[in-house]
C-alpha cells in the first residue's frame, strides 16, 4: 500500500515510521525542509531504540527508513497514493483547506483520513467531493507503541472505506475501534475532562502536580499521572481539543481551566517547550527533573 503522512511532527513521523516498518511506500510531507529532516531524524532514533531492544533487526529498521521519502510539494506527493493520513496542526481552517487541495490532488479512489484528536470528521469531508471516503484516523502518541487507532466515520463515510481503514489498523499490528463523529470522539471526550479537572484541582491548591499524578498512578493504575501525560501531549493541544468540546458540546464543563491557558499564553506546552507542569532536560530523552508547581 502507498501511503502520503500530511506533518512530519510528533504524530506525523511515529504515524510514517509504522506504516514504514510494516512494509508500506511512504510519502512523508511538510511545508518545511527542516521540519522534515527533523522528522527523520527521530524515525531514525526511534528504529535505533526499537533495534537495541530487539523489537526489530538490523535488515527491518534498514527496510523501513528506505520505505520513506520526504518531500515538500504537496502534489507530488500525493498523485499516486492510495491512502492520506493528515497529522497536521489541530486547526479546524488549516484541515479544511488541506482537504481541499487533497481531493483535487489525488486520485479519485484514495482514502483520505485525518489523525484529528477532536475535530468534526464530517466538517472536514465537506471541503472535498468524496465525503464517503474521508475517516478519522486517529492514532495514539507514542505510535510505534500503542495499540489503539480510533476509526471515526463521518455522516457520509461508507461502509468500505471504513473497513478498509479498519483492516489497514490491523496489518499494522494495532487494534482499530470504529466510533461515531462527536466533538472529542471517545478518548478525548473522556480523557480531556480528566486533565482539565486534574489542572483545576492544581489551581484551586488542593494538592502539588507530584502529588495528583502519584494519586492517579497508584490510587488508579494509570501508568502516568494526567498532568505529565498532558506536558507529554502538548499543553497547546490539550487546549485546542477542549475549546473544540465546549464550542460542539455547548456544555460549560468543558471550559479549559485559566491556568492550562496562561501556560499556554506563556509558552510553557509541556515536553516539547522544556516545561510544563514539570521541567525537562534539554534533550527530549532524558527524564522529567521536577514539577514545577508544589503544593
Amino acid at each position: 500500500m502507498k501511503i502520503a503522512v500530511i506533518g512530519s511532527g510528533t504524530m506525523g513521523n511515529g504515524i510514517a515510521h509504522t506504516f514504514a516498518q510494516f512494509g508500506n511506500e511512504v510519502n512523508l510531507v511538510d511545508t518545511s525542509e527542516n521540519a522534515l529532516e527533523k522528522g527523520f531524524e527521530t524515525i531514525k532514533k526511534n528504529t535505533d531504540r526499537q533495534l537495541s531492544k530487539g523489537v526489530i533487526t538490523e535488515a527491518e529498521k534498514s527496510s523501513a527508513l528506505n520505505n520513506i521519502r520526504l518531500f515538500t510539494d504537496l502534489e507530488s506527493a500525493v498523485a499516486d497514493v492510495d491512502l492520506v493520513v493528515e497529522a497536521a496542526t489541530e486547526n479546524a481552517q488549516v484541515k479544511l483547506e488541506l482537504f481541499k487541495n487533497l481531493d483535487i490532488y489525488c486520485k479519485p479512489e484514495s482514502i483520505l483520513a485525518s489523525n484529528t484528536s477532536s475535530i468534526s470528521i464530517t466538517q472536514i469531508a465537506e471541503a472535498t467531493k468524496r465525503a464517503d471516503k474521508v475517516i478519522g484516523m486517529h492514532f495514539m502518541n507514542p505510535v510505534p507503541l500503542m495499540k489503539l487507532v480510533e476509526v471515526i466515520r463521518g455522516k457520509e463515510t461508507s461502509d468500505g472505506t471504513t473497513a478498509t481503514v479498519m483492516e489497514t489498523a490491523r496489518k499494522l499490528n494495532k487494534i482499530p475501534v470504529e466510533v461515531n463523529d462527536a466533538p472529542g470522539f471517545v478518548a478525548n471526550r473522556i480523557l480531556m475532562p480528566m486533565i482539565n479537572e486534574a489542572i483545576y484541582t492544581l489551581h484551586e491548591g488542593v494538592a502539588g502536580v507530584e502529588e495528583i499524578d502519584t494519586v492517579m498512578k497508584l490510587g488508579m493504575s494509570h501508568p502516568m499521572g494526567p498532568l505529565q501525560l498532558a506536558d507529554y501531549i502538548g499543553l497547546d493541544v490539550c487546549l485546542s481539543i477542549l475549546e473544540v468540546m465546549q464550542a460542539g458540546l455547548k456544555n460549560p464543563k468543558y471550559a479549559p481551566c485559566p491556568l492550562l491557558m496562561n501556560l499556554v499564553k506563556d509558552g510553557n506546552l509541556g515536553r516539547k517547550s522544556g516545561q510544563g507542569f514539570y521541567e525537562y532536560a534539554k534533550k527530549s530523552e532524558e527524564p522529567i527533573i521536577a514539577p514545577r508547581f508544589r503544593k
